[in-house]
């Protein structure tokens, strides 16, 4: 079962109101914002690493990059690295490289969120293609998930001409 239906079959199981739209191609978060016309920050971007336990699910906005110093500092690890692209395909079979949900709890996967991505009441994320966003209240997104919720990300710097 590809993770769309399994993503809003788990939703509507847990009565959690959703919508799903499509959108051209887009694969970074910010070109699903741009193409979702939603600011950066609303738009999870989701970053998969291996740390000293085992693999783990970064999720953060669109607009920031992950704090690898921060994060091992933050969650005690002795070394944290991003997962590759091999593994990603054997970790998300049913999904494209790259485009996972930020449901690792459907995976096996502990989940740990941005403390800047909770500043908005809607998230909106991949699900499962560069084309299909899901958009739901983050309420909903913290009750499902549970993620443990960290400082783990920095503001991407501007770029200068």
């Amino acid at each position: 079962m590809a993770v769309l239906e399994r993503l809003r079959v788990f939703l509507d199981q847990n009565h959690v109101a959703y919508t799903h739209t499509v959108h051209p191609l887009a694969y970074t978060a910010r070109e699903v914002a741009a193409s979702e016309h939603l600011p950066p920050r609303e738009v999870a971007k989701v970053v998969v690493f291996m740390g000293d336990n085992g693999y783990r699910m970064a999720v953060l906005p669109a607009n920031r990059l992950v704090d690898f110093q921060e994060l091992r500092t933050v969650l005690g690890f002795s070394h944290a690295r991003l997962a590759t692209e091999h593994e990603l395909a054997q970790l998300f079979p049913d999904c494209e490289l790259g485009a996972m949900p930020p449901f690792g709890n459907l995976y096996g996967i502990p989940v740990y969120v941005d403390g800047a991505l909770l500043e908005d009441e809607m998230i909106a994320f991949n699900a499962g293609t560069h084309r299909d966003v899901v958009h739901m209240k983050m309420s909903d997104f913290k009750r499902l998930v549970e993620p443990g919720v960290v400082s783990l990300s920095r503001e991407i710097a501007a770029r200068h001409a």
